[in-house]
């Protein structure tokens, strides 16, 4: 009996090699796509490009002064903290909302949730020119609508409404990833917890703020992983609409890092700028983690 108890434990490492070596492949690929534009962006921000692309002098940390004592930069990122906060919050609350709803749907729940994910099939170019041409002043649909009721605003012109035009975008393209994570999350909690509340009374709030979010609260902060990792670097829509106007109203950090780069082809500064993305992301990364931890503790 011990030698054939034995059997499995050696079988183990072998089978453990096996998968490391039909990994490695992939693993040096990844390393070698991600490590090698890393390396070469921290070069990148102590270089000099202006005089000569492929000759390009040491220029220490001036790129860094140049980009942490610009005042557009940080006027970016406040822009983006706008258009981040505004959108993943707007997005939390009508996702939740949409997968409860969904949850509660005895029919047809299927059929209702794959045609709201139509629009994260869109490409994000798409979205704009859709969008722009739905609040278009001279024949755009929603632009009549606002006419109608007499709201003479032209949306994309207006630096008062331009950043919220394009929020709304962000939320119409993105919520229903929110839905789908929350909704699958609300698909696995157990009958049990609800027919006790069923039967000691409670209401269709009390069970939802009782039971069923605090049951999905991990899922919850997985979707908002996803999205914040996504929302710092999304300038498509903001390119076909706006192109960072007016008057830099929609002017995000990732718009600001294209800017650099390719209008005033300031390849340093630009990688100066990435690094401060890739930054943050990496603490909002970390504090989600943090939270997600938490949440298993």
């Amino acid at each position: 009996m011990q030698q054939a108890a034995s059997r499995p434990l050696m079988r183990k490492p072998k089978r453990n090699r096996t998968e490391f070596w039909m990994l490695l492949p992939s693993i040096v690929v990844l390393a070698a796509i991600s490590i090698f534009p890393f390396f070469f962006m921290v070069y990148a921000s102590f270089m000099d490009y202006s005089l000569d692309m492929d000759r390009p002098r040491f220029a220490g940390f001036g790129n860094w002064a140049d980009t942490l004592t610009d005042t557009a930069f940080w006027q970016s990122w406040g822009r983006t903290l706008v258009y981040a906060g505004g959108g993943l919050l707007a997005q939390l609350v009508f996702g939740c909302a949409i997968a409860l709803l969904l949850y509660h749907i005895p029919r047809f729940r299927n059929l209702f949730s794959t045609l709201f994910m139509l629009p994260l099939f869109v490409a994000p170019i798409v979205t704009g020119l859709l969008w722009r041409f739905l609040l278009d002043p001279t024949y755009g649909l929603y632009h009549w609508v606002l006419n109608t009721f007499g709201l003479d605003i032209q949306v994309l012109g207006d630096p008062s409404y331009a950043m919220f035009a394009v929020i709304m975008m962000d939320v119409w393209e993105w919520t229903p990833l929110i839905t789908i994570i929350v909704l699958a999350g609300l698909q696995t909690v157990p009958e049990e917890p609800l027919e006790a509340a069923d039967v000691d009374g409670a209401n269709s709030w009390q069970k939802i703020r009782y039971i069923l979010l605090p049951m999905v609260r991990r899922m919850i902060v997985v979707a908002l992983l996803v999205r914040s990792m996504d929302i710092l670097r999304y300038v498509d829509t903001i390119v076909i609409t706006t192109e960072g106007g007016p008057a830099d109203a929609t002017k995000t950090i990732g718009y600001y890092l294209m800017q650099v780069a390719f209008r005033f082809q300031d390849i340093g500064g630009a990688a100066s700028v990435g690094l401060t993305m890739l930054l943050a992301s990496i603490l909002m990364g970390r504090f989600f983690i943090k939270v997600l931890r938490s949440e298993e503790a």
